[in-house]
């Protein structure tokens, strides 16, 4: 009697649609990879083989195998949001356990470690005293309280380029006064930084000389006393000839280290037939800053911003592939874990070798088909009722037998 076969097709059939169930149930999952039931046939074996006519004892699952298809790409309000484009998996840590997850929802717990929903931590490359990345064994990212606040740093150059009108008349008044704007013929300002990041307002005054094709340049501090002349000098076509820069150096009271001395670059002036301009300003101090907000590159590197402008990197994110990603065990929470089917981890940057590439403010979707798994739904279902119908067939056959007198 064929109940065997029967039950076999029963019990496969409730295997695919646990499978299918449980597809459909995270289809919504974020990086979660759909499941396929796989099943295999049963012949009952002799020590004298086969036989041409041999008939086969049922089914049997034979694996369920994931399928690792990309996910569509779903952008996000999280900036640590992160998807994974490509092949690859974010390497995690489960308090010394390494995990697996393609799920790129991060956030940044109360020690400062960029974490899953499930609390396992983010890993990746770490940074040297220069925010250079460091390519070594994988280490837990970490948002260190240590960086979270930029720390000041002292103006060393700043650079100026101004356009100064050669058809300007010398001052009407000598000598030259800060206080008497008759004095000068032209000033600017720019902002430069003490060790202690102090703001202070240095000033620049330029005087049209008597000598064709030369200016004086003064400059003070906070509305201090003004320098000596320097003499700025330029050629018959507007360049300047030289100096291009020009040491400056002030006592400050700040407590921060005095003199505060840096370089004045004016590279780019000129001395043409148009109004006086201000072409381009800038200096290389800045104050302290308190972090504002974090960014992930599409190469992974993690970068917080400071209220200051500053940036700096953190951490870079590494994922790592498998040889046979079929082979690693499913542990829950979005994770898997290595084993022997899968081989070791090749571990590095997102985007080289065979790794994909990151995106990030989003994360990959569930790669279920809803649409296919109802239509798989639906055969299986049909398969469950044709078997359940052959058992009750062969109960009609049996008892038919048994009736016989």
């Amino acid at each position: 009697m064929a109940f065997q076969q029967g039950l076999s097709g029963l019990n496969i059939a409730s295997k695919a649609l646990d499978a299918i169930s449980n597809n459909v149930a995270n289809s919504t999952t974020v990086g979660f990879k759909q499941s396929q039931a796989q099943f295999a046939d049963i012949y009952a074996t002799t020590l004298g083989g086969g036989t041409s006519n041999q008939i086969g004892i049922g089914a049997r699952v034979n694996g369920v195998a994931q399928q690792f298809s990309q996910g569509n790409i779903t952008v996000t309000s999280n900036p640590l949001d992160i998807a994974i484009n490509g092949e690859g998996f974010f390497r995690m840590n489960n308090n010394g356990d390494v995990l697996y997850s393609r799920n790129g929802q991060f956030n940044v717990d109360k020690n400062g470690y960029i974490v899953n929903g499930s609390g396992y931590r983010l890993t990746g490359y770490g940074t040297d005293a220069n925010d250079n990345i460091v390519v070594t064994a994988p280490i837990d990212l970490r948002i260190d309280t240590a960086l979270t606040g930029a720390q000041p740093s002292s103006t060393t150059l700043a650079n100026l380029a101004v356009n100064l009108d050669s058809r300007l008349s010398p001052p009407a008044t000598t000598p030259f006064s800060p206080t008497d704007t008759s004095s000068f013929s032209y000033s600017t300002s720019l902002t430069a930084y003490d060790s202690l990041g102090n703001p202070h307002i240095m000033s620049m005054y330029f005087v049209k000389s008597a000598t064709a094709n030369q200016w004086d340049l003064h400059t003070s501090l906070d509305g201090g006393a003004a320098t000596a002349a320097t003499t700025l000098t330029f050629n018959s076509n507007g360049g300047l000839v030289g100096p291009t820069t020009v040491a400056q150096s002030f006592a400050v009271g700040t407590g921060a280290t005095t003199p505060l001395a840096f370089d004045l670059d004016l590279t780019g002036s000129t001395q043409y037939g148009t109004t006086f301009s201000v072409n381009s300003v800038g200096q290389d101090g800045y104050t302290s800053g308190r972090l504002s907000g974090l960014t992930v590159s599409p190469e992974g590197i993690v970068q917080g911003r400071y209220t200051n402008g500053q940036s700096r990197n953190i951490g870079q994110v590494v994922l790592a592939t498998f040889q046979n990603p079929d082979g690693m065990v499913q542990l829950g929470s979005n994770a898997w874990a290595e084993t022997s089917f899968s081989g070791p981890p090749a571990v590095g940057a997102p985007a080289t070798g065979n790794r994909g590439g990151l995106q990030p403010g989003a994360v990959e979707d569930s790669n279920v088909d809803l649409t296919a798994e109802l239509v798989n739904m639906i055969t299986q279902q049909r398969a469950y009722q044709a078997n359940a119908q052959s058992i009750k067939t062969q109960d009609q056959i049996l008892q038919t037998l048994v009736n016989l007198r």
